[in-house]
């Protein structure tokens, strides 16, 4: 990485790209498959459901408050069964980008499955909002050494699933460096590595964290500093469940008022970071 700030629209200091994955109950329905029963568990489910029915309107509210964009990555199978919650962020304006269909992994499927997974959850998008999604994050972790190719092939323009970078490159493809746009983000950016929890199944493994939203605020406010410092791309990615909380809404709040005293700071969808460093880098 060089020591050079990155090139922003209109002089700006750093880019923050707002990303929220709504999962819904497709993570805690994959995880509860290794319990016999687990398709029972209701409380579990209960948790992904607040995302969309509880969480998704606050965020709405306070994006709204403070005039700002942000990218929502979607299981397509969380538009088909919440279609009115899809269809409102669309038409708020936010960017709605691709996460799988049920939230299942790509590293371990076949080209032709994931092209299947990627073929319906398109043709969904496309149904409820008149159009399919350009941008696109792994769920479950990690991707397959050909899934670059195929989404470049499928007419995705951007990915933000690796972690390589604190700013958007070009990804190279078959030893080729190609337009289609990597925007990383990093864990110490996700709330759900700091503030999920559950008690069966499991959330951590271990048990032993509820984060305080004070040194949650802390670690993602001085992650930006440090961005704003260097003039890189901050991206945070949080999950409605977890930040669409009472208390947790606040704290992103705070964050979004942190980041305002700095002058310089352009907001944008990962959509228009992508085209923006593909145009000028």
């Amino acid at each position: 990485m060089s020591d050079l700030p990155a090139r922003w629209p209109n002089g700006a200091r750093c880019a923050v790209m707002l990303t929220f994955d709504l999962d819904a109950e497709t993570t805690w329905a994959n995880g509860n498959t290794s319990f016999a029963g687990g398709e029972k568990f209701i409380r579990s489910l209960s948790l992904g459901q607040y995302g969309p029915l509880c969480g998704v309107p606050k965020i709405l509210d306070l994006l709204d408050k403070y005039d700002l964009p942000a990218t929502f990555f979607v299981p397509a199978w969380t538009a088909e069964n919440y279609p009115a919650v899809f269809q409102k962020i669309a038409e708020a304006g936010h960017e709605l980008a691709h996460h799988g269909y049920h939230h299942e992994r790509f590293y371990d499927k076949s080209l032709a499955e994931q092209k299947e997974i990627i073929e319906k959850s398109q043709a969904i998008f496309k149904r409820l909002t008149g159009k399919v999604a350009q941008g696109f994050r792994t769920p479950s972790g990690d991707w397959a050494e050909k899934t670059p190719e195929l989404l470049q092939e499928m007419g995705f323009t951007y990915s933000s699933s690796m972690r390589g970078d604190d700013r958007p490159y070009r990804t190279e493809i078959n030893g080729q460096v190609t337009d289609f746009i990597e925007i990383p983000t990093r864990w110490e950016l996700d709330d759900y590595v700091q503030s999920a929890y559950n008690m069966y199944p499991a959330e951590p493994a271990g048990q032993d964290r509820i984060s305080s939203h004070r040194w949650v605020l802390d670690n993602f406010s001085r992650e930006f500093d440090g961005y704003y410092r260097f003039g890189l791309c901050y991206v945070p990615m949080m999950h409605p469940q977890i930040i669409g909380r009472p208390g947790r809404i606040l704290m992103l709040e705070k964050l979004i008022q942190h980041i305002k005293t700095c002058p310089g700071v352009w907001f944008a969808t990962g959509g228009q970071i992508a085209q923006w460093w593909r145009d000028n880098n």
